[in-house]
């Protein structure tokens, strides 16, 4: 992972867009339990759904490994 990405002239900190990336997983995680009915078993939705989004943006910056 660098520390920064420049898209366009602008540069963006690579943790954005690592971030940018993990709310779109995790909308993508939640509407996948949601239609299995997992979200039946679990008592405060928001919370799991906040937990769901660090596990994903901790599992994507560990996938792009620390700067070279």
């Amino acid at each position: 992972m660098t520390g920064e990405i420049a898209i366009g002239g602008v540069f963006l900190p690579s943790i954005l867009i690592i971030a940018i990336l993990a709310v779109i997983l995790t909308g993508l995680v939640t509407r996948l339990l949601s239609i299995v009915g997992a979200y039946r078993f679990i008592a405060y939705r928001p919370l799991v759904d906040l937990a769901l989004f660090f596990i994903i943006l901790g599992l994507l910056s560990w996938l792009t490994g620390p700067a070279a």
